[in-house]
């Protein structure tokens, strides 16, 4: 009988130990963050006949008055990357981070995204590196928007085009894009 309790007593020790490890979770790299990525995208408005990078952060802990995420966006069609400065609403459950209108987007290529978190001060919280691959080229956009103002008005250029595609469009010069 004394085993059969000392037995008992030794399982239920093992686990209690195994749940307590199985609760401590490992923070990894999450320790010491603000936000980490929960969403990012190509967005092809066809309508409009651009793309752009959309990035979406989700705060870790409480975000601070004053702070700015400013995200650096490679740009695909070479030169200088596309920089965007947002300011973070501590009231919102997230930061969407969206670049100019793009050109030269290529299907499966990774195009790099640089992000900052800073503080009131200007001081550098957080850095995020990622990249981003589009699942399309840029090419299936048409060459002009197909309406021209709020009240989705055709675009009279595109009169006999209902694909949105001119025949002899000058296309941007991608060569730089690499």
């Amino acid at each position: 009988m004394r085993s059969g309790l000392s037995r008992s007593i030794l399982v239920g020790a093992a686990l209690i130990v195994a749940v307590a490890l199985g609760a401590c979770r490992d923070t990894g790299d999450a320790e010491g963050k603000l936000f980490e990525i929960s969403g990012k995208i190509f967005v092809f408005n066809y309508r409009l006949a651009r793309a752009t990078y959309v990035v979406t952060l989700r705060p870790l802990k409480p975000m601070g008055e004053g702070q700015v995420a400013v995200a650096s966006f490679q740009d695909p069609a070479g030169g200088a990357p596309l920089v965007v400065e947002q300011k973070v609403w501590p009231k919102l459950d997230k930061v969407t981070l969206e670049s100019p209108a793009l050109t030269c987007v290529v299907k499966n290529k990774p195009y790099a995204i640089a992000i900052s978190i800073k503080g009131a001060d200007g001081a550098v919280l957080q850095k995020i590196d990622t990249t981003l691959m589009s699942t399309e080229d840029q090419s299936i956009l048409p060459d002009r928007p197909l309406v021209i103002d709020q009240l989705y008005t055709a675009n009279p250029d595109l009169v006999g085009h209902p694909d949105g595609k001119l025949p002899g469009e000058p296309k941007p010069d991608c060569s730089k894009g690499g």
